[in-house]
């Protein structure tokens, strides 16, 4: 058997076991996500598992791991750049160390909604950041149409410009596009895996975090937040990532059998999200948290910056170019 140097006694121990397990399958595949199984984007990953082992005649296997069962993101991407079968949901900000870029996707108010960001994740440009990633990091895009929602401010006090999050520790993926944009909204970006936020707000070592909403019904942070401000100050299109030195060693027919369902399940999980949103936010408002709509311009501005500071100004056009459809 292979022996894989893995980060992380939790992440070795649960990869270990996953990637040894007995299974009548030529190839298995654990996909780990930091989403709970009620998440919308969860049943896409079970449209996923179950396309696969039909596509392929039971040849290729997927095993599910949610709640970070698998460890952190980025230790499980550096799990699959050292060839193990593994894959995980991961958004652009944090590939953007390995592909820069695939950080302008976690830019800030890139696009709204999910039609306009498919178009430039499905794009002939954005193949070839898959390609480069490939090629250069050891990192496989399966697809990368997995819409979570747009991204909001939780706190504990209402929220109505940049001012109001003058001193506000505000938790957030440690990705630059992610911290910089939290920053320039005017809060202390403070970096935490997303497994931590919940104890994080209880104990107060952080005042606030900003999430999409499936992912704050799914944390339950409704019971440690009392206001949503809806900023959608980033649309959050995440991807499915895995070993490219695994994928490689993939029959051609299965490789393709990955890529085309696990862009139809992107599918799936998206429109589920995008159906589910208005009973998640009337159920917030039922359970006492207050739900703000806003004037998001003076964060537009406050945060149009960043594009530039990242280097991401020109490409910012040719993007929002492909999500208009021009």
């Amino acid at each position: 058997m292979k022996t894989w140097i893995l980060k992380g006694a939790a992440v070795s121990l649960a990869a270990f076991l996953a990637a040894g397990a007995a299974s009548a399958a030529d190839y298995t595949l654990n996909i780990n996500t930091a989403l709970a199984t009620s998440d919308p984007l969860y049943a896409g990953l079970e449209s996923l598992r179950d396309k696969i082992a039909e596509a392929s005649g039971g040849r290729l296997e997927v095993q599910l791991f949610p709640n970070s069962q698998l460890g952190p993101d980025e230790d499980v991407l550096e799990q699959a750049r050292s060839g193990a079968p593994v894959a995980v949901v991961v958004d652009g900000g944090r590939l953007a160390v390995y592909q820069k870029e695939m950080g302008i996707l976690g830019a800030p108010f890139l696009a709204s909604g999910y039609d306009g960001i498919r178009r430039v994740v499905t794009s002939d440009m954005f193949e070839g950041w898959v390609d480069a990633m490939a090629d250069g990091s050891g990192l496989q895009v399966l697809s990368f149409n997995w819409w979570q929602g747009e991204r909001h401010l939780l706190t504990n006090k209402p929220i109505g410009g940049p001012a109001d999050l003058e001193g506000i520790r505000m938790r957030t993926p440690g990705a630059p596009v992610w911290m910089g944009t939290i920053k320039a909204m005017g809060a202390t970006p403070t970096p935490l895996p997303w497994a931590e936020v919940y104890s994080a707000l209880s104990a107060n070592v952080i005042d606030g975090a900003e999430a999409q909403f499936p992912a704050i019904v799914g944390a339950k942070l409704d019971e440690v937040i009392s206001h949503v401000t809806k900023t959608g100050h980033i649309n959050l299109i995440t991807g499915l990532v895995t070993s490219a030195e695994w994928f490689d060693g993939l029959p051609e027919d299965l490789q393709s059998i990955l890529r085309d369902e696990a862009l139809a399940a992107g599918d799936v999980a998206s429109y589920g999200t995008r159906d589910s949103l208005a009973a998640i936010e009337t159920a917030l408002t039922e359970s006492g948290v207050t739900v703000s709509e806003i004037d998001t311009a003076p964060f537009r501005e406050a945060t149009a910056p960043v594009y530039d500071e990242l280097g991401y100004g020109e490409l910012r056009d040719t993007v929002r170019g492909i999500a208009a459809g021009q």
